[in-house]
Parts: C-alpha cells; structure tokens; sequence
C-alpha cells in the first residue's frame, strides 16, 4: 500500500480550548475519554477539574446550529473578508455562514426564540406547544438541528 493515513490522535493527546483556561482535556473517567474524533469541534461540559492539567468531565458533543440557537449570550453577525460571520460570547465563537440570508435567519431565529423563552418565564402556564408563534419556532428549530 502506498501513501499516508491520517490518524486519530491517542485519547490522551485529544485537546480543546476555553476562553479562560487554554487547553482542556478530557478526563480519563469521562464516558467520552475513549472517542477519538467528534463530528463537531464544540463541546459543553458540565465538571472542569485541575489536577496535572485542566480536564473536563460530563462533556457532550454539540453541533453549529445547537449551540448558535441555545448557546449563551448575544448573536452577533458581520462581514469579514467577504465572509458572514454569526459569532457568540463576544466574537469568542465564530462561524462562518453560506450565505448574508442564512446568518440573517439563524440570527433572527435565536432573536424569536429568545423572546419566547421570555414570554414563556412571564407566563408560566402559556403552552408553547399549542400557541401558534410557540409552535412555529419550536416545529423550525427541531427541523434545523435534526436536519442540520
């Protein structure tokens, strides 16, 4: 055989980065020590621990659209070298959307649905299910991220 394959980098040498912290590993009592590639580069956690190094625990896979629509903080888009981008947490996290349309929709999507969350914790017994706004944002986002 000729040629090269790339390989997957041990479990130990798997690495991300935080804001505050630089890199972070993923502790070896984590369900997820042994995955060796993730399909999205974001992960959230819940635990961070420092002992030889900073390690996180609890830790779950989250893909682009999950995290620009639940994701804390503002939404924010701009034009970069002729790319959209959509960034969150203060341009910490950005992505680069395919189209001014597509970061307009996502940004307004997150928009919508920020105001129903806050209609929702002004009236607690609104049923976001059965009210038409509720349904159509609701029904628009699980068709999002489970097509995404």
């Amino acid at each position: 055989s000729t040629g090269a394959v790339k390989m997957q980098p041990k479990a130990e040498e798997l690495k991300f980065v935080t804001k505050n912290d630089g890199y972070v590993y993923i502790h070896p009592s984590s369900v997820n020590y042994q995955t060796r590639h993730f399909e999205s580069p974001y992960l959230v956690y819940h635990e961070k621990i420092k002992t030889s190094r900073v390690f996180i625990r609890d830790c779950s896979m989250v893909s682009v659209y999950p995290l620009v629509l639940l994701g804390g903080g503002q939404v924010h888009m701009q034009l970069l070298k002729g790319d959209f981008v959509i960034s969150l947490d203060d341009g910490w996290i950005r992505f680069v959307a395919a189209s001014h349309q597509v970061a307009e929709l996502v940004k307004e999507l997150r928009c919508e649905l920020d105001q129903l969350l806050q209609d929702k914790i002004k009236n607690p017994s609104m049923d976001l299910c059965m009210c038409p706004r509720g349904s159509r944002i609701i029904g628009m986002i699980v068709k999002l991220v489970t097509t995404q």
